[in-house]
């Protein structure tokens, strides 16, 4: 393996996944769209690699993944407006 640019977005892909993960299980307030966003942009970021690296199981896991963040996204974005009106 090399250690090319695809790689290193690869990496970044995934340290986002671990600290969100470490984030969900640290937080004593958990915030769903800071969560969904450091998830989605990981399955990007990893995608982007894969683009360059393909594999198609991880190619499927990453689209579920960035699919299932942007849902929760799109949600955590919709409660936080309906909080926030007056």
């Amino acid at each position: 393996m090399t250690l090319d640019w695809a790689n290193l977005v690869g990496l970044l892909g995934s340290v986002l996944f671990i600290a969100a993960f470490a984030y969900a299980n640290a937080a004593e307030q958990f915030d769903k769209l800071l969560f969904n966003a450091a998830n989605l942009l990981g399955a990007v970021l990893l995608l982007t690699s894969l683009w360059v690296h393909f594999n198609l199981p991880a190619f499927v896991l990453e689209v579920a993944w960035a699919a299932i963040a942007l849902i929760g996204l799109v949600q955590a974005t919709i409660a936080r407006r309906k909080l926030n009106q007056p």
